[in-house]
């Protein structure tokens, strides 16, 4: 089929970066994005670059480069839907937190409306994308609605998921390890190998069939989060035996089988992917009776979980066993550097422990707006939105963040904390003055030279 337009649903963290940089590496393409989100949309339409909503380095580059040209950003779906040739599906696919599987199992009621919009609006043949991160066999339910349309329209239905970092997106667009396309029609695989084969080698181009390419991005995500909570399992043990887990880290590492990647121990790990696709996985694998599988993957989450409280619950212990009415200063709060997204961001959860204990909370992140902040808070309902308020405050600078708290807790690993004047942080503090650092981000000798009381994980 000759792709001549494509239209992407959805304006998210996967659709917008992905689209991007089709639309640099195939000029002759025109690509809409179109979202139901018309303040979404407005913002990536405005003037302003840095008014996007999604931070990224080198995504606004990219949107100067393409918008208006061959990149465009719209409401109007069914124009989209009907005069493009292949249509990604880039919507949300949250854990679902109603009936059946509430709190494990993929939510799919927005890839279904997008497929029954689809079939409603299409008048000529379609290849449709899976983009967004889909329990495998969710293919089968997209096909059962587009095949049932009772005309002759031909639905070719691929899988195309993204294996994307946030804060690293673009650079893994530009330059990725592998493009994964699985389907049925070779016709419809090749059409869209074609489009990423403008930048992208072939050998890294693998085509698979539709079950296979919808579980590797489960397993994918399942891997890397498996490695964390190992990381952070033994980094518990060494705080009990002496050990360095920064030291251990590195010797296991070293091993060419094993790897250095995704062995840094921290407070846990967070983002829109690991939590979700690993809950998927286990409810997939205990709808099919695989009992033990579920238990081995569920573990992670249970390590994680664990993780993010023990980091709280030594803050707490180490402030002599209460921080009721003391300020403690939360240094970051989206879920990793170089982005604003905060969805399962460790902070989260470490500040509403901390302000069950009545603890004045103080927050600084370079990217994360007051109103996302508190907004992750009142999405947990663990008290009332007024409470929340009355009990953080939300900083444009850090030193304000910092001044008169009794501890620090790095919850980012934002490059620029390092560079923070720490001997004149140190100064504003309450004595003893504790920095709790869960991204083992600075250097323990350093932070006790200056007189800080520093507690790293793993250490």
């Amino acid at each position: 089929m000759l792709v001549k337009s494509i239209c992407c649903i959805g304006a998210g963290y996967v659709g917008g970066p992905t689209m991007a940089v089709i639309a640099k590496n195939n000029p002759n393409l025109k690509i809409t994005i179109v979202d139901i989100n018309s303040e979404r949309i407005a913002a990536w339409n405005d003037s302003n670059l840095s008014k996007l909503p999604i931070y990224e380095p080198g995504l606004a580059d990219i949107v100067k480069e393409t918008r208006n040209k061959n990149l465009f950003f719209s409401t109007d779906i069914n124009s989209a839907i009907d005069e493009s040739e292949m249509i990604f599906i880039s919507v949300n696919t949250p854990t679902k937190t109603y009936g059946k599987g509430k709190g494990m199992a993929a939510d799919l009621k927005y890839i279904e409306l997008c497929a029954r919009n689809i079939a409603d609006v299409a008048k000529t043949d379609k290849i449709v994308v899976e983009k967004s991160t889909l329990p495998v066999r969710t293919a089968e339910a997209i096909k059962s609605i587009l095949h049932n349309t009772e005309n002759d329209i031909k639905f070719h239905i691929l899988s195309n998921p993204e294996f994307l970092a946030e804060g690293t997106a673009v650079e893994d667009l530009l330059n990725p390890d592998r493009v994964l396309i699985g389907g049925e029609s070779e016709m419809a695989i090749e059409s869209l190998a074609e489009i990423y084969g403008t930048w992208v080698t072939q050998e890294k181009i693998l085509r698979t069939n539709l079950w296979s390419s919808e579980l590797s991005k489960l397993t994918a995500n399942a891997f890397l989060a498996q490695r964390v909570s190992s990381i952070n399992a033994i980094s518990e043990l060494c705080e009990q035996t002496g050990a360095n887990v920064n030291e251990v880290a590195k010797a296991i590492g070293m091993d060419t089988r094993i790897g250095s990647k995704f062995l840094n121990a921290s407070v846990g790990f967070g983002g829109s992917c690991f939590q979700k696709d690993i809950l998927n996985l286990v409810y997939i694998a205990r709808t099919y009776n695989l009992n033990e599988v579920a238990d081995y993957w569920e573990q992670v989450i249970i390590m994680n979980d664990h993780q993010k409280r023990r980091f709280s619950d030594q803050l707490i212990k180490t402030l002599y066993n209460t921080v009721s009415g003391k300020k403690i200063a939360l240094l970051g709060w989206a879920f990793k550097k170089d982005t604003n997204d905060t969805r399962e961001s460790a902070a989260i959860y470490v500040a509403d422990h901390l302000l069950n204990e009545q603890a004045n909370l103080s927050v600084y992140d370079p990217k994360v707006p007051e109103n996302k902040i508190l907004s992750d808070l009142n999405y947990l309902d663990t008290r009332t939105e007024e409470e929340n308020k009355n009990g953080i405050l939300c900083t444009s600078s850090p030193y304000d963040a910092i001044k008169d708290a009794h501890a620090i807790a790095i919850m980012t690993e934002w490059d620029e904390f390092k560079a923070y004047d720490w001997e004149k942080i140190y100064k504003q503090m309450k004595k003893p003055a504790f920095i709790f650092d869960g991204r083992s981000l600075l250097n323990k000798d350093k932070m006790n030279a200056i007189g800080f009381n520093y507690y790293s994980i793993g250490q």
